[in-house]
């Protein structure tokens, strides 16, 4: 179909596909340094409260700080109530003396491996600047706050990018009226309510024309399973890595509250809990031999007494999972707890689960490195990728949205001085600045990703700390510095 506006005008200096936390930091980054004639397009109908808990750690705070300072600001205080809720009498001496709220990891005797503290204030003191915990949502409408509301098109779904080097820009064809593209790669599937979901009948949306925008430059921040990166890929060196791989690594969770017997819940307390309010447990391989697939951990948490809800990270074959829901789910992840000697209790508590409420996901990942002599470039001519869409992966160290955060701080820099230097048409100056880019992204990413594998730093405390210098303590400003 031939898009409506042929013309050669060219509409923005940058596009930005993806509306979640880094195309939005991306935007307000550029906006904060100078660059206005920018967009952020994203597929999604309407802002939604959906999405896990994000923990922003020192080095993603850091970037936002840099990133524009009062969206960091506000980031800080809507995140800092979720670990320190108001005390109904702060001046109770028992409050007063209570220890700050710890994240421990045990293994399945309940034997203590290590722990940290979730208050900000202590992790600010160590790495220069702290730790919040915040919703999905809060964090995207705390960036989309700050951007006005001109510079964002919702309901515009990238379909195609074309490469115009005649016109000295990327063309980028959407579609809108089309609801939202499921994401296989980064979704928590209840099959049970998804097939009631979907026995719904609908009204069919008007078939919508093809919208075209031209940039100077697309920054592709379209999460793990991004069309840009499979468009841009696809006759490339690097078809084969268009799509994520899976990292072997599936969750099997609650997604409701289990309320299990007194005694039951005095006993997992007692062995596991005790006076926090989350726990990591993990059977003990993973510190002989470092290999993620020999590893099974549950991260279990108590939101009132006696009520509780779990993720049990295992190894798993893909298809194993493919079509399970409910009960059948529940006898999967009994079998890998008793595979990993996890004890009757944890086992009971799993047992009690809800079939209704139960949720599994497969982790994918675009690996930083791969094997063979040519790494899948992070940009091809004037589109780059940004966040997962170049460089996804599992959950475990809390460190996507972080390091997706570092990548924005990173383009605001670069971009930006492609602007104030007037190189809009410049593709050899685009095409070195996103270089720089990838040269100074990557290796910090192998890193991660290693740590994330192998989840080393969460059950050695020398190696915890070591990786903590190398990710919390850095000095995000010096090293924007570095890039001019």
């Amino acid at each position: 179909m031939k898009p409506e506006n042929s013309s050669p005008k060219i509409d923005y200096d940058v596009a930005i596909v993806g509306a979640g936390p880094v195309g939005l930091a991306t935007a307000l980054g550029l906006r904060q340094r100078g660059v206005e004639n920018i967009i952020v397009l994203d597929q999604t109908r309407a802002f939604r409260k959906v999405g896990q808990r994000v923990d922003l750690l020192p080095n993603g705070l850091k970037a936002v700080k840099y990133i524009d300072r009062q969206a960091y600001e506000n980031i800080k205080e809507t995140g800092q109530t979720f670990n320190n809720p108001p005390e109904p009498n702060p001046e109770s001496e028992s409050k007063k003396n209570q220890p700050s709220p710890e994240w421990t990891t045990r293994n399945v005797n309940g034997e203590k491996i290590r722990s940290f503290v979730l208050k900000y204030d202590e992790w600010f003191d160590k790495y220069g600047e702290g730790r919040v915990s915040i919703s999905w949502y809060n964090l995207q409408t705390q960036l989309r706050m700050r951007l006005p509301s001109d510079r964002l098109k919702i309901n515009h779904r990238c379909v195609n990018v074309v490469a115009e080097p005649e016109l000295k820009c990327v063309r980028a064809d959407f579609i809108s009226n089309q609801g939202v593209e499921a994401n296989p790669y980064s979704h928590w599937e209840n099959k049970q309510q998804d097939d009631q979901t979907s026995t719904l009948s609908s009204s069919p949306l008007p078939q919508s024309e093809i919208i075209s925008i031209r940039a100077k430059l697309l920054i592709a921040a379209d999460g793990i399973n991004s069309t840009v990166r499979q468009v841009i890929y696809k006759d490339s060196p690097y078809s084969a890595y268009t799509k994520p791989e899976y990292s072997g690594i599936a969750a099997i969770g609650s997604g409701g509250v289990i309320e299990i017997p007194e005694a039951l819940s005095q006993e997992i307390k007692e062995q596991f809990l005790q006076n926090s309010r989350i726990v990591t447990i993990m059977n003990d391989q993973i510190s002989k031999d470092s290999i993620i697939n020999e590893t099974t951990e549950m991260i279990l948490f108590s939101r009132q007494p006696g009520q509780f809800g779990y993720i049990i990270h295992t190894a798993l074959p893909l298809e194993l999972l493919a079509g399970k829901s409910g009960k059948e789910l529940i006898n999967i992840a009994l079998e890998e707890l008793k595979k990993a000697n996890f004890p009757e209790i944890i086992q009971q508590l799993v047992a009690l689960s809800s079939p209704e409420q139960i949720l599994s996901r497969p982790y994918y990942l675009h690996r930083a490195t791969v094997s063979g002599s040519e790494q899948p470039k992070w940009n091809i001519g004037r589109v780059v990728l940004a966040g997962d869409a170049a460089h996804g992966m599992p959950p475990f160290m809390g460190q996507g949205a972080n390091q997706g955060l570092e990548d924005a701080a990173v383009m605001a820099t670069l971009v930006a001085e492609i602007g104030k230097q007037n190189k809009w048409d410049d593709i050899a100056a685009i095409e070195a600045a996103f270089s720089k880019y990838e040269r100074l992204r990557r290796p910090l990413m192998e890193l991660v990703q290693q740590a994330t594998l192998t989840r080393l730093p969460l059950t050695s405390e020398e190696y915890g700390q070591e990786y903590a210098q190398q990710i919390y303590v850095r000095n995000i400003d010096e090293i924007m510095q570095t890039l001019l």
